[in-house]
């Protein structure tokens, strides 16, 4: 990636409803060759697709727990199938293998502590689960902030 990717990715980030022209006159491009590098970078897989950032609260999922999961086994199938499970849970909305104490920490959402009981009660029964432990989030303080793209380029800022 060069220079003008990096530009194009770092406001796609700030706006990803940016025209093609609009987003060509930010980056002293014609829109043919910026339209270009886009696909580009979509092909590439490094653009994975477009999204509404949505207010959590206002769509009513008043919870945001982080739950640590731990496995029996530390077998390749019993990850394999314990991830698998987790990909069909759409109260999960991220998910990482970590390192530490844990197996997993995983980011879930829900309407209320009812809610989050049904999910706990479907998080204790998928494959090879042998602990769980829930964090649940008293407030937000930054979510779904950009990548630093500086850093990509080689920059820092000060």
């Amino acid at each position: 990636m060069d220079k003008t990717d990096l530009e194009i990715l770092s406001h796609l980030q700030s706006d990803g409803r940016l025209t093609n022209v609009a987003l060509a006159e930010e980056i002293h491009l014609s829109p043919s060759p910026c339209l270009r590098r886009v696909k580009q970078l979509e092909d590439a897989g490094v653009i994975k697709g477009y999204h509404a950032r949505i207010d959590r609260q206002k769509a009513g999922f008043s919870m945001t727990v982080f739950v640590e999961v731990r496995l029996k086994s530390h077998a390749d199938d019993k990850h394999i199938a314990f991830e698998n499970a987790i990909l069909a849970m759409d109260d999960i909305i991220s998910a990482h293998l970590v390192s530490g104490i844990a197996d997993y920490r995983l980011e879930v959402v829900a309407v209320d502590l009812q809610d989050y009981e049904r999910i706990l009660k479907a998080l204790q029964s998928l494959p090879h689960v042998k602990d769980i432990q829930s964090h649940f989030a008293i407030r937000s303080v930054k979510t779904a902030a950009p990548l630093p793209l500086a850093k990509a380029s080689g920059k820092t800022k000060a």
